[in-house]
């Protein structure tokens, strides 16, 4: 007997929800079992996907599917926090806390901190979703130094954190960061400064990255746009974990991302990071990032421009490389997309890294490695790859997006 109209549209329905729902993931450690590994994430799979309550825009980006076609996201912000995937995917940011209007752009002074500022909000000790009331450009006198459960949320205002130094993530744990311009940051001076109502401490000169994570955890970075900072755009070193960055912009500047501190920090080797629907665009040279030791999952990226190299590493790191767009520019010294640095090929050629349904466009190539890369290991993913001829539509939105209250995102 055949299908109602209605029964085919709830079929329909169910089976796209399922299609887009990503994968419940926990964090594992580097040295586990594969097939353990996949075993504990499958069945994890059902719980994860009656749970997700996507609002279904269709668009394949499962981050802007869950919250961007709702109306009225203005009224309901703290829904952005059950929107995450990936290794990041449990930062809960400053969700059920109260909601901080920062109506003052100003930084004056780093330690007497005025009511109404972003630095006054960040270093609270409660949890705080932080919307700006108007749009701004907030030039920091020092690093900003973000206390744990926060969200930075840009959504409704054009908000460029800029022209000083910027964004720093210090042991600190469930932070997003989203929808907000961050360009031009420039090294603090090293100076005294607060990082939470009670204490304020000396901080050395700081790198001029436009976000720093520092033993973070727990860390999400969604629609930014990051251009030409003075060392990295969005930097994760000594034992960061438990991270993603998705959905961002990163334009005009040399060394994009470094993912590990150093080639002997080993415990950097539990780090796991997922970079997707990024666009790495104008301008960039390096590092998208370069990585160390940990386990990293770079998926539907669109990548327009390098003119070194896209992806590289050292000290033997995992990298997962999915469903991503590489088009080598004609500016490129190098149409390889990879570069195994600080080691001979005898040891390199049997690091893990896995090229799988990428595109490759106007010569560019992938160097794969090791055999590793192919087993089951790389199956347990932080999230599922959708096919590299969506990532056009996937990434066209990609940086802060030009949000208005009483209409979608």
């Amino acid at each position: 007997m055949a299908m109602s109209t209605t029964t085919l549209a709830l079929s329909f329905l169910f089976s796209t929800l399922l299609l887009q729902a990503p994968p419940l993931v926990f964090p594992f450690p580097a040295v586990q079992d594969p097939d353990l590994v996949v075993q504990e994430v499958h069945t994890r799979i059902n719980a994860s996907r009656r749970n997700l309550g996507y609002l279904s825009c269709g668009t394949g980006n499962p981050i802007d599917d869950c919250w961007r076609c709702d109306p009225n996201w203005e009224s309901n912000r703290q829904r952005l926090a059950d929107c995450a995937i990936g290794f990041g995917k449990n930062a809960m940011g400053g969700k059920n806390g109260r909601i901080y209007v920062v109506t003052d752009s100003s930084d004056d002074d780093p330690v007497n901190l005025r009511p109404g500022t972003l630095r006054h909000a960040v270093i609270q000790d409660e949890p705080l979703w932080i919307v700006f009331k108007r749009d701004m450009v907030i030039q920091l006198k020092e690093e900003l130094l973000v206390n744990s459960f926060k969200t930075i949320d840009g959504r409704g205002a054009s908000v460029h954190i800029a022209g000083g130094p910027c964004i720093t993530i210090h042991y600190k744990s469930n932070i997003i960061i989203h929808g907000i311009h961050i360009h031009d940051c420039k090294p603090g001076r090293g100076a005294i400064i607060r990082d939470s109502p009670e204490h304020a401490g000396h901080w050395l000169v700081s790198d001029g990255d436009g976000v720093s994570i520092f033993g973070g955890t727990h860390i999400w970075v969604d629609h930014c746009s990051l251009s030409n900072c003075q060392d990295g755009l969005i930097d994760a070193i000594h034992g960061s974990n438990a991270i993603t960055i998705s959905n961002n912009f990163l334009t005009h500047h040399d060394k994009v991302m470094l993912l590990g501190h150093s080639d002997s920090y080993t415990q950097d080797k539990d780090m796991q990071v997922t970079i997707a629907f990024n666009h790495f665009g104008e301008g960039l040279v390096q590092r998208m990032p370069r990585c160390r030791h940990g386990y990293f999952h770079v998926v539907n990226n669109d990548y327009t421009h390098w003119e070194m190299y896209a992806i590289g590493g050292s000290a033997n790191p995992t990298i997962n490389s999915q469903g991503n767009r590489f088009l080598a520019s004609n500016l490129a010294v190098r149409k390889e997309v990879t570069k195994h640095e600080d080691a001979p090929e005898s040891e390199w050629k049997n690091w893990n890294w896995r090229s799988e349904g990428d595109l490759m466009l106007n010569g560019a190539y992938f160097r794969q490695s090791g055999a590793g890369a192919s087993s089951p290991y790389a199956r347990a993913s932080s999230l599922s790859a959708r096919p590299s001829s969506l990532v056009g539509s996937m990434t066209a939105t990609a940086g802060a997006l030009g949000c208005r209250k009483g209409s979608h995102c």
